[in-house]
């Protein structure tokens, strides 16, 4: 059974809620990555920010991002996966809240996450094809 500890990508970091955008961007760009999960004080999982969201939410509206924090910007429930989750159930998840990225928890704590480019890896050509049409379909269900 693979599991998405399996096919997560390994070294996925927080971004503390009370830190600025501009230090998020700063993060991203040293990890060579679009989306960072948001941690509250006790290091569990409130959000997700993604590099659109630096831009749409805060940057096109005219707010400066040293001055916006990363918890002001996580809307939602976020959702995340336990590191032991078959990759079906993986896929479920992505499917039925339809997201790109989603972050692997192990006891409590992050381990990882896993994005299109690491289902695209480790998933055969039909398992990609079917999670692209109902991830990005434009019907409601």
């Amino acid at each position: 059974m693979t599991t998405a500890g399996d096919i997560m990508h390994r070294g996925a970091q927080w971004i503390p809620a009370h830190e600025t955008l501009d230090r998020a961007a700063q993060l991203m760009r040293e990890l060579n990555v679009g989306a960072l999960p948001i941690s509250d004080e006790n290091e569990r999982l409130c959000g997700i920010l993604t590099d659109r969201d630096i831009v749409v939410g805060c940057v096109a509206m005219g707010h400066d991002p040293a001055r916006i924090t990363a918890g002001e910007m996580a809307k939602g429930t976020p959702r995340w996966i336990d590191a032991n989750a078959d990759v079906g159930e993986v896929l479920r998840e992505m499917r039925e809240y339809q997201i790109r990225r989603l972050p692997v928890i192990q006891d409590k704590r992050l381990v990882g996450m896993i994005s299109e480019a690491d289902l695209a890896r480790h998933l055969a050509d039909d398992q990609i094809a079917s999670w692209a049409e109902s991830v990005y379909s434009t019907t409601t269900r």
